[in-house]
């Protein structure tokens, strides 16, 4: 099977040949190649060639447009700084002082430099690998990049003080990361991740007022544009994973401090489980012998569809030898593809 056949097969119900490797890389990544984090998260094509030379060289099944969650921040005007070697960071909040929505832009994705490099990333991969490999492109969740725009502690403020005006910020937000995803589905992403890394600080009844129809909004534009949907809540989730479920994402990531079982058993078996490793204790500063230890549980608690990978991104200080022990080829379990 090629990458992106056993990656379908798996989420077909299907049982693959080896299950399919997906971790997530970005540091690594741009720091393999001898570029950096800035060079990386600015320019598509630096982008490309690092993902498409680490799932070369060490078997990784789909290849990402991830490098930080600014992309859509940026479209909407924020700045954003690009350390070296470093996370790009927002300099100021767009709506920190002022929090005027009239005043917000509705930006054009297919124009804006940030979001439209994303896109020129999905393209780029077509073009260089056909479809070879599933690419997975990528927006932020609606709290996540409400959060962006407002700063996290304001923001996390108003969903109790001002309800009505988050709620619009929200809806704002939710519907440029569905223009998003479709333009990224149409230049060639057969799945699209969604980031809501705050989503795991509120509490299930503010998850479920406030984020969970608007995830949902985006999950099921993904699926009407004719691709699969991802979900990347870094944290604790298991108070959130009774609303999760109704979600119908395809992917679910799963941070290391999730016990997987509860996730199996939440969101019932159609769904792929990725991740349940912690990427820094494990991955980076574990042995390879520790790793295949954690993937054998992994898989058996996240029976019948598992992929591996970490619970977050794998950091640039891993070593190789732990990544390739990550990826390394695992025979489906009896009882997995559904």
């Amino acid at each position: 099977m090629t990458p992106k056949q056993r990656y379908d097969a798996l989420l077909a119900g299907r049982q693959p040949d080896i299950l399919p490797r997906l971790p997530i890389l970005m540091q690594f990544a741009a720091e393999y190649i001898g570029s950096n984090y800035a060079a990386f998260a600015q320019d598509h094509r630096v982008l490309v060639e690092a993902n498409l030379a680490c799932a070369r060289d060490f078997g990784i099944d789909q290849v990402s447009c991830i490098s930080d969650p600014w992309r859509e921040a940026s479209a909407f005007g924020a700045e954003i700084e690009f350390p070296t070697n470093d996370s790009p960071r927002c300099r100021v909040h767009v709506l920190e002082h002022d929090r005027d929505l009239g005043r917000l832009p509705h930006p054009d994705v297919r124009r804006s430099p940030r979001t439209r490099d994303r896109i020129e990333a999905v393209k780029l991969y077509r073009a260089r690998s056909g479809d070879h490999y599933s690419v997975l492109g990528w927006v932020e969740g609606p709290i996540a990049a409400a959060a962006d725009l407002r700063g996290v502690s304001a923001f996390l403020l108003d969903l109790v003080d001002d309800p009505e005006w988050a709620e619009q910020l929200m809806d704002r937000v939710t519907e440029v990361a569905i223009e998003f995803a479709v333009a990224q589905i149409e230049a060639g992403a057969d799945t699209v991740g969604i980031g809501d890394a705050l989503a795991s600080q509120i509490s299930p009844k503010l998850y479920q007022r406030f984020v969970l129809p608007r995830e949902k909004r985006i999950v099921d534009a993904i699926h009407a544009a004719g691709a699969r949907a991802k979900l990347h809540i870094c944290g604790n989730i298991t108070k959130l994973l009774p609303h999760i479920a109704t979600l119908g994402v395809d992917v679910l990531d799963v941070d290391a401090m999730v016990d997987i079982a509860k996730a199996r058993q939440a969101v019932g078996p159609k769904v792929v489980l990725m991740g349940g490793i912690d990427p820094v204790a494990v991955i980076k500063d574990g042995t390879p012998q520790a790793i295949r230890a954690e993937l054998a549980r992994c898989c058996a608690a996240a029976l019948p569809a598992y992929a591996p990978g970490g619970g977050c991104e794998i950091p640039a200080a891993t070593p190789k030898d732990n990544l390739k022990a990550l990826c390394a080829e695992l025979p489906p379990p009896a009882g997995s593809g559904g």
